[in-house]
């Protein structure tokens, strides 16, 4: 499959997908436990998004913060645990694709949906540059900053990454699914980051629903209309008031990839799968890049 080379495919996702195979991936750990209890099931992963199309990958290093390890009594390992992730991907990638990339995840340190959770400002900042320099010393090509739901944590993420890896950054947000594009689940706008994000490789909005993910990329090229990727990667459906997850229309693959085109219609030129996808989403969004043209 030749993909249009301006787009960036990345990956889907990692802890729906072990889940999918059986991996045990209860909280605390969450995805951070197929590191150790499953490796061989980890690279799979990544060596089928690989296959499918994806020209990077991002490595299992979603939950392996010093703060997130801690509440397994691993704090101490967050250093060791990162490495053996980003190896895991590295060694995928080199058997399959040796021109992709391998992306260091970086989350928020709490809650994914609880910005009121997230520690102050300085808090952040160290945790996260502690975080920052695991992935560099194990060797990332990219820092993925994402999932990121308030201003002040992800402005703290984003000095400590272009400190250390000037441009070598992505940075994604998780907005809210209705309202006024461009709007934190903090109810914060993205824009009250404009300066800060000039300087990205990357800035997108993952997590939320695909059949809504394109006006809020349209709101981010708009922000940022210079030189700037815009990165989309939504998840196959969204959490009810009461907190029920209910799938969209999007959990069909070729419905997914339909919904991918019009993000990079809306301007992305980064674009994969979040919660929920699957390599066979990823492969669907394959097949349609290599015969489509964004619209003028």
């Amino acid at each position: 499959m030749t993909v249009t080379p301006q787009i960036l495919l990345l990956d889907g996702a990692t802890g729906t997908e072990l889940d999918r195979r059986g991996v045990d991936i209860s909280l605390p750990l969450w995805s951070a436990r197929a590191i150790v209890d499953a490796p061989q099931v980890l690279q799979d992963v990544h060596s089928e998004y690989l296959a499918a199309g994806a020209t990077a990958i991002t490595a299992n290093t979603f939950r392996t913060h010093r703060r997130s390890l801690a509440k397994a009594g691993l704090g101490d390992q967050a250093g060791e645990l990162t490495r053996q992730a980003v190896e895991i991907a590295k060694r995928a990638r080199d058997e399959h694709n040796s021109d992709a990339l391998v992306f260091g995840s970086i989350a928020p340190l709490e809650d994914c949906y609880r910005p009121d959770l997230s520690p102050d400002e300085s808090v952040c900042r160290r945790e996260h540059a502690e975080m920052i320099d695991h992935l560099l010393e194990a060797g990332v090509d990219l820092l993925l900053i994402e999932t990121m739901n308030n201003v002040a944590e992800a402005r703290a993420a984003i000095t400590e990454a272009q400190q250390r890896a000037p441009g070598k950054w992505i940075v994604s947000f998780c907005l809210r699914n209705e309202g006024e594009p461009g709007i934190l689940l903090s109810g914060e706008s993205v824009s009250q980051l404009s300066d800060e994000l000039s300087e990205a490789y990357a800035v997108g909005v993952n997590c939320t629903a695909a059949h809504v993910t394109a006006p809020q990329v349209a709101a981010l090229r708009e922000l940022l209309p210079g030189k700037v990727r815009i990165a989309a990667y939504a998840n196959i459906g969204y959490a009810d008031e009461s907190g029920n997850w209910i799938s969209t229309d999007a959990i069909n693959p070729q419905r997914y990839a339909q919904y991918a085109m019009q993000w990079i219609d809306a301007g992305a030129t980064v674009v994969g799968g979040c919660c929920g996808t699957t390599p066979q989403t990823i492969s669907a969004i394959a097949a349609l890049l290599g015969s489509f043209s964004p619209a003028e």
